[in-house]
This record gives C-alpha cells, structure tokens and sequence, in this order.
C-alpha cells in the first residue's frame, strides 16, 4: 500500500468506487472501519490518513453509509423508543443482528447509496406523474398525503430525519444541493415542493452558519434538509417534513453519538439532528421551534 495507490481511483468517481488494482486497498479501508485490522496496520493505516485526504474522505464516507445503515436496522425496533430529554436509557444491544458475508466494504456503500438515489427518483417521478392520474389537481393530491401522513408516526419521522443526517453531514464535496450563497432561491424552491411555506432560522447566536439545503424523498411526500456548520466543522441540519399532528411536543432520539430532537407544529413536523451534547442539542431545539412557530414553554 501506497500514497500512489490507495483510494486514487478514476478522475471524478465517488469515494468508495473500485478502479482496478486500488479494489484491494479499498477493502482495507472498509476492513479499517469495520475494526477488523490487525494492530499494527491499523496503526500503519491510521498514520497514512493523516496526510492521505482522500483515503480520509472515503473512510468518512464509508463511516457515513454503515451508521445509516445502522440507522436502518435500528428502525426495526418497536415504535415508542424514543426517550424524553433527560431520560436515562442505557446502551441496548441491537434490535437486528445483520449476518453477511465479506465483501468489500465499497459493494455495500454502493447498495446503500444506490438505494437512497432510487428513492429520490421515486419520489421525483411521483411528484410529475400522480397529479395526472385521474385528473385530480395538484391540491387534491396534496390533501391525499396530508391524510396518508397518518400512518407515519412521530418516531418514524425522526428516524428518517437521523438517517438523512448520518448519510449527509460527513459529505464534503456535496454535502447540500443548493449552497447558502442562494438562500432566497432555495427557501422558494423548498417551499413549492412540500407545498408550504419554510423559512430557515438562524443559528448565528450558537455559532453555526447555514450551509445549504436539498430535496429528500420523506415516507408521504417530499421533505427538505437545512444544513448547518460551525468553525470547527461540526454540522446540524434541520428536516422538515408533513405531520399528521397539530402539534407535537419537543422529543430526543437517541442513535450512537447521534442526538435528534423531533416536534410539529401546525401539522409540519421538525426533526435538529447532530453529535452535540443533549443539553446544548436540547437548547438549540427549543430556539429553532420557538422561531418556527411553536411554543415549546407550553410544552
């Protein structure tokens, strides 16, 4: 293994996508996440990251697409396992035990990845055809998933909303669709496909500046995610998306290091997601749904 060699694929390809001779060292890389190297090389491999950005970027990536896989396998647990902010809850082993068999590690981001890009594809083919069906309008339609929202329940969301956030954030290159730099553009384009009006609130005062946002495929219709990030390069981002309730209070989920506070208010459900510490995660929620509307003291 080399500086020559190692993660240095084809001009353009994606983190993660096999060129030749660099398969081998992929799969090192996914075997160095996977904790499955012996001791010294992954004391070698862990020296060679450290001046190696896109060895680092890759195992970033792959890090990325096993915590939404993680994500994933966790949603299988029964609804109601959200905790309340402050609530103690301890570690709980896996709800799914995944038996698989030794791959390399860029097969099985590129599964993950293809998945989350045929959603999207779905859920864009959805938005031109349904209307045309039968020829409801586009209102009508509209009304149709606000009642199909029903059957997605407030934990659901938020672990739709971790799993954006695990998938995301790490992104480095492209890690939002529109930037902030046209933040009036991206507001207005957000707004006319979830078919209501955003806006995006400030965090300046928790020292995050708004990256940018993109279009996700959510479980009754389109969703956004608004991407944040301080100096130190720690990432928020703020999902939205229909809800069924009125009004919902504050709630934490927990994953990992992951932290996401979930709400709705005026049935248009919140989901902040980072790694921050409860308390100052659990702070910063409150903020953003005051400015959205809510009234978290009532809560």
């Amino acid at each position: 293994m080399n500086d020559d060699d190692l993660g240095h694929g084809r001009e353009g390809a994606p983190p993660g996508s096999p060129d030749g001779a660099a398969e081998e060292d992929l799969a090192m890389l996914g075997a160095f996440v996977d904790g499955e190297l012996p001791a010294g090389e992954r004391e070698a491999l862990q020296a060679h990251l450290a001046n190696d950005p896109r060895a680092a970027a890759r195992v970033a990536a792959y890090r990325a697409q096993k915590a939404a896989l993680q994500a994933l396998c966790e949603g299988a647990r029964a609804p109601g396992g959200g905790a309340a902010p402050g609530a103690a809850q301890p570690e709980a082993a896996p709800a799914v035990l995944v038996l698989r068999p030794r791959v390399p590690w860029w097969w099985r981001a590129g599964i993950a990845a293809a998945w989350v890009a045929v959603g999207a594809g779905l859920a864009v083919t959805a938005s031109v055809l349904v209307p045309q069906l039968g020829g409801l309008a586009p209102e009508q339609v509209a009304g149709s998933a606000s009642g199909a929202a029903r059957s997605e329940t407030p934990e659901a969301f938020a672990r739709r909303a971790d799993i954006a956030y695990a998938v995301y954030s790490p992104e480095q290159r492209h890690p939002v669709e529109v930037g902030a730099a046209d933040e009036a553009h991206l507001v207005a384009w957000l707004s006319k496909r979830l078919g209501k009006p955003l806006s995006v609130p400030s965090l300046a005062e928790y020292g995050y500046t708004l990256v940018g946002g993109r279009l996700l495929p959510g479980n009754t219709g389109p969703a956004a995610q608004f991407m944040y990030e301080n100096d130190a390069g720690e990432r928020l981002t703020l999902y939205v998306g229909s809800s069924a309730a009125e009004r919902d209070p504050v709630r934490l989920l927990r994953d990992g290091n992951r932290r996401t506070f979930y709400w709705s208010t005026e049935r248009t459900g919140y989901a902040l997601s980072g790694p921050q510490t409860e308390p100052k995660l659990h702070e910063i929620a409150l903020e953003v749904c005051g400015a959205l509307g809510g009234k978290p003291g009532q809560w």
